[in-house]
């Protein structure tokens, strides 16, 4: 089997699907006794998602995802942190996926402050806990929203202007690290900062390199509004 060049875990398609195929986000698990939490995380202007996570990993699922901002919604049971996400998804149409690119995209246009990042999450905070159908056995918490900008290093750093595509035979990247998001590394190259998935380096050599402009595909990102959800108010 040939690894596809945007391969982002090392493994053919085939490989990947059976990998996912026993995992907690493939709602293939039913029977794991552990609490878990529910979550909303913010990524950027009109993205908003709903998730769960297993409560003793804390906020490590959120920074693994690069989400600039979330909160907690609630804690219980897998089924019925399970119900509860589909509640969110169903009534206020909030999504359970958002694509890494684009997450991308939106990382460069970010409000300023953290009352502004947290502000959207907090409004669909605010009609979550309103709906009707909440499983009597998932705990509520109040909105405490957490701010990653910092701890991603994204505070003053440089606007990137594009992803790398896929790695390929031959070709390279450097710069210096000015930010990482969740797997994205933003290296600053002499033609302006680009992002680096670096789920895409599993199984590729790494080697020294001398500056340079990438010599890997590298795709320029739409505007931020190109992303926004639709219909979520």
């Amino acid at each position: 089997m040939v690894v596809p060049g945007r391969s982002a875990g090392g493994r053919c398609e085939e490989c990947a699907r059976l990998d996912r195929a026993h995992s907690v986000a493939a709602d293939r698990v039913a029977d794991d006794p552990r609490p878990y939490r529910v979550y909303l995380a913010w990524f950027g202007p009109g993205l908003v998602k709903v998730g769960i996570t297993a409560a003793e990993r804390g906020p490590a699922r959120l920074l693994e995802q690069g989400a600039v901002c979330f909160g907690w919604l609630g804690s219980g049971p897998l089924m019925a942190a399970r119900r509860t996400e589909e509640l969110l998804r169903a009534a206020l149409r909030v999504p359970d996926r958002i694509p890494y690119a684009v997450k991308r995209a939106v990382r460069a246009a970010l409000p300023g402050t953290e009352e502004e990042r947290a502000a959207e999450i907090g409004g669909v905070y605010a009609r979550a806990v309103e709906l009707v159908g909440w499983p009597e056995s998932l705990e509520r918490v109040p909105f405490r929203p957490v701010d990653h900008v910092r701890a991603f290093g994204l505070a003053g750093a440089p606007v990137a202007r594009g992803e790398v595509g896929e790695l390929v035979a031959g070709g390279a990247v450097s710069g210096e690290l000015v930010a990482a998001a969740g797997p994205d590394l933003h290296l600053a190259t002499p033609a302006g900062v680009v992002v680096l998935d670096t789920r895409l380096m599993r199984g590729w050599p790494l080697v020294p390199v001398a500056g340079g402009e990438p010599a890997f595909p590298v795709r320029h990102f739409e505007t931020a509004a190109d992303h926004r959800q639709d219909g979520l108010f």
